[in-house]
């Protein structure tokens, strides 16, 4: 006569059994360790609470975080800015020329990302235009990395206008991340920040970059009043207004 066992049940017969490997034992129960998770995760989060304040937002804090917690990051925030501004040695667009593309571009690329844009012969290209506009703004802001620029027909014989404008991204020498077109992307509605995670996929900006928080900064102060006034503008005494002024 066969007995059945139900190996879930917590009883003394089943504990013999499993005692004797007859039946296996019974799995854990899940809740504590996820439960234990879920404290180690806040207590993270409660420590790297400041990881993404600038100075100005540290400043702020002044009167609810400890002061020597607070001078960590302040001294962390410092030693970032130095690192940015003694690495930012570009912060310009290359025009290129054919002969000199292994030089500027793939040798450069020991040292640093190289991100090579090829523009379209035709001023119709609105897409062209576009990236154009975005590689002036990301030169300007992201010094360590070099932004070339060079017309696609120029720099590959017969290369169709269609495929244009094509993003290249060099690094040791080699391409790590190319787009044909802006179709990868949103097109023409192709924005600054789309590029900037191109950027931190292949590993040319870090996602931790306080250039990037400086960023989100800037564009929620693009939807305040023109008369809107900065905490670090007002420490200066200034008032901040807005200015009207697939290969083939």
């Amino acid at each position: 006569m066969q007995v059945e066992v139900d190996p879930n049940e917590d009883t003394e017969w089943n504990d013999i059994l499993r005692k004797h490997g007859i039946i296996p034992e019974k799995p854990q129960d899940p809740e504590p360790l996820i439960q234990e998770a879920l404290v180690e995760a806040e207590r993270k989060a409660y420590e790297n609470r400041l990881e993404d304040k600038d100075l100005d937002e540290l400043d702020e804090l002044e009167d609810v975080e400890d002061e020597a917690f607070l001078n960590q990051y302040r001294q962390k925030r410092l030693a970032e800015l130095s690192n940015i501004t003694q690495s930012s040695v570009h912060n310009q667009v290359y025009g290129l020329q054919k002969p000199d593309f292994t030089r500027e571009v793939t040798e450069a690329s020991k040292s640093c990302f190289v991100c090579v844009n090829l523009t379209s012969s035709s001023s119709n290209n609105v897409e062209s235009r576009r990236l154009s506009e975005i590689w002036r703004q990301l030169a300007a802001k992201y010094g360590d990395i070099k932004f070339c620029e060079m017309r696609g027909n120029m720099c590959i014989e017969g290369y169709p206008d269609r495929n244009t404008p094509t993003i290249l991204v060099y690094k040791d020498g080699e391409i790590v991340k190319q787009y044909v077109t802006l179709m990868a992307l949103k097109g023409a509605a192709t924005r600054v920040e789309d590029l900037e995670n191109m950027l931190i996929e292949v590993g040319a900006l870090k996602e931790s970059d306080i250039r990037l928080k400086k960023k989100a900064d800037d564009d929620s102060e693009d939807e305040r009043p023109s008369n809107f006034k900065t905490k670090s503008s007002i420490r200066k005494g200034v008032t901040v207004e807005d200015d009207d002024d697939d290969w083939d």
